[in-house]
C-alpha cells in the first residue's frame, strides 16, 4: 500500500503565502502523476494543480501565477507553494499520487487532507 503524509497547512492573512508538501511512501515502484485537490466548504473536490513525470503541470485557472507545484522524484515528494492567497483559497487541501505499487498495480491514492484557512 502507499502512505501519503502532507503538512504545511494553517491560517494565514489574505495575501500571505503557505507552502504545503506531501510525503509518499509504500510498496511504490514508480510515480506517474502527483497533485494537490482541494474541497472548499459546501463544495465539490476540484483540481488544484498537478505534476506528471517529466515535469508537465497543469493548473486550476484560478490559482495559475500565485501556485507552484514541484516535485521531488527521489524522495517521492510534492509541494505547493501558494502565494498571494485569497480568502476564496480557503479549504481542504488533498495530495494525490498515481502510482504503480508492487503489491496493488497501479492505482490512485489520497492524503488525509490539511486545511487552510485564508481570513484576516
Amino acid at each position: 500500500q502507499v502512505q501519503l503524509v502532507e503538512s504545511g497547512g494553517g491560517l494565514v492573512q489574505p495575501g500571505g503565502s503557505l507552502r504545503l508538501s506531501c510525503a509518499a511512501s509504500g510498496s511504490i515502484v514508480s510515480i506517474f502523476t502527483m497533485g494537490w485537490y482541494r474541497r472548499a466548504p459546501g463544495k465539490e473536490r476540484d483540481l488544484v494543480a498537478v505534476i506528471r513525470n517529466g515535469g508537465r503541470t497543469n493548473y486550476a485557472d484560478s490559482v495559475k501565477g500565485r501556485f507552484t507545484i514541484s516535485r521531488d522524484s527521489a524522495e517521492n515528494t510534492v509541494s505547493l507553494q501558494m502565494n498571494s492567497l485569497k480568502p476564496e483559497d480557503t479549504a481542504v487541501y488533498y495530495c494525490y499520487v498515481d502510482v504503480l505499487t508492487t503489491t496493488a498495480g497501479i492505482g490512485g491514492y489520497w492524503g488525509q487532507g490539511t486545511q487552510v484557512t485564508v481570513s484576516s
